[in-house]
């Protein structure tokens, strides 16, 4: 579809919108009639069981998942690109929610992360300058 037609399209959807308006159609309605979802049901549907899989599973370094991650996962897969706030809602309506990790790393070496904080974090760790007066 070429830039023209888009905007003949875009014009149409408006006029329509309006019209809906002027027959007393809540504006929230008229809204949501505007463009489709990108992502159908089954398209959600396998979104979900490659997010259960883990970020692993989908080649990325580590099991968490971001919602950059997740807009790369759409696109490759689903050859859909999304904005990171229409990932955001997508994943809300899924269910899904911003989480923490609820435990510690199993590979977590105690020693060394007391160590690292002991030595390494004091000699990285920013002083004030004094000022002259």
């Amino acid at each position: 579809m070429d830039s023209k037609t888009q905007c003949k399209e875009s014009v149409k959807r408006r006029i329509r919108a309006g019209r809906l308006l002027l027959k007393g159609m809540p504006q929230a309605e008229v809204g949501l009639r505007g463009r489709p979802r990108s992502l159908d049901k089954t398209d959600l549907h396998e979104l979900k069981r490659v997010l259960l899989k883990g970020a692993l599973a989908s080649g990325f370094a580590t099991e968490l998942w971001t919602l950059g991650r997740i807009r790369k996962v759409v696109a490759d897969r689903f050859g859909v690109r999304l904005s990171e706030s229409q990932i955001s809602r997508i994943l809300s309506e899924m269910g899904f929610s911003c989480q923490r990790p609820a435990r510690r790393a199993l590979q977590r070496d105690e020693r060394a992360v007391r160590e690292w904080k002991t030595k390494r974090w004091l000699a990285l760790k920013k002083t004030p300058q004094k000022r002259d007066e």
